[in-house]
């Protein structure tokens, strides 16, 4: 077996190309060789994913059930209070998740009173002792600094697929601008999660050309969540067939094998996966799954909280407890 016991970050298309298509077995046995190395195998990391403000958004993204632009059924809803929000996180923190994400439909952020607003529930869910994480747009740099002194630890901003096919699912922005704000994001001192949808009508080719973007940055992505499709009635690709799960062991257990320290986030698609599809998952390397009191994943459906801990006790799993005090280096 290859050594991928060292962080590397100049992969190479052929080099990702063999280690993507190589028969599954040997792929996840070698994932979860990478995976023991860096992390311990029977830990996950329970994550709250919390829409503070849904649906209303400008975006013309081809997966989304909250762009403005398509029929979907759901329920536009401003942002929510910075007093609810917390007693979201603490309830969640008493079911054992140790990171809150709070997400806002929005394009971008402005600097207005809704963003004083989302930087009150920074500060709020971080006196919890939760990691918190924010999934609101694109971010200026000077945004992502107030962010940062607010208490904030993580940003998500997710690729989506290749820069190849990136026009074919988002015109409303260019993948050059999510790369700037992941810019922004490690500039400030934010740990970074970024990661990429699968089933979108994309191509190997383009799963590999992102997990190479991915793996190529200056520093990995603390955190890449690995989604399958969702698919919602009224949005351009809500025919699609449903991703095969097999598909994401693939893609968790390339994730691994490239960015070894990186927690690889099982993440949207769960609902439509057996508990045994998971378990390979957990095999492949993925050590971190959402969860939510609302059993939705924003607005697409997610296991619910008494199966997620009935998988935990069957596959041996127990929730990670992580050490906030990883400080995280800036890139100038």
């Amino acid at each position: 077996m290859n050594n991928y016991s060292t962080i590397r970050n100049d992969w190479s298309i052929q080099e990702i190309e063999s280690i993507y298509h190589q028969p599954l077995l040997e792929l996840v046995y070698q994932a979860a060789t990478v995976h023991r190395n860096f992390h311990q195998p029977n830990e996950v990391q329970v994550c709250t994913l919390l829409s503070v403000k849904t649906g209303g958004c400008p975006e013309d993204c081809s997966y989304c059930g909250q762009a403005a632009r398509y029929h979907t059924g759901i329920t536009v809803k401003s942002l929510m209070s910075k007093q609810d929000v917390v007693a979201i996180a603490q309830r969640a923190k008493d079911a054992g998740s140790s990171r809150f994400c709070m997400a806002a439909a929005w394009r971008e952020v402005r600097d207005n009173r809704d963003f004083e607003n989302i930087l009150e529930m920074v500060e709020g869910v971080n006196e919890l002792g939760l990691e918190v994480c924010c999934t609101l747009g694109m971010l200026s740099e000077s945004q992502a600094k107030r962010l940062q002194e607010a208490g904030l630890y993580a940003y998500n901003h997710n690729l989506d697929s290749s820069k190849e096919y990136y026009e074919e699912i988002i015109t409303t922005r260019t993948y050059d601008d999510r790369l700037d704000t992941l810019k922004h994001v490690r500039k400030a001192g934010i740990s970074v999660c970024s990661g990429g949808i699968i089933g979108l009508g994309e191509t190997h080719a383009d799963r590999i050309n992102m997990l190479h973007t991915l793996s190529n940055l200056p520093q990995h992505p603390e955190s890449v969540p690995v989604n399958a499709l969702a698919r919602v009635k009224g949005t351009p690709l809500a025919d699609l067939p449903k991703v095969d799960s097999w598909e994401m062991v693939r893609m968790i257990a390339t994730a691994r094998i490239l960015m070894p320290k990186s927690m690889v986030r099982l993440s949207a698609g769960r609902a439509e996966m057996s508990t045994e599809e998971q378990s390979w998952c957990f095999m492949a390397g993925a050590n971190s799954i959402f969860t939510s009191e609302s059993e939705e994943l924003l607005v697409t459906p997610n296991p619910r909280l008494d199966d997620d801990k009935k998988m935990f006790d069957l596959l041996g799993l127990k929730p990670m407890v992580k050490d906030k005090s990883v400080q995280v280096i800036p890139v100038q």
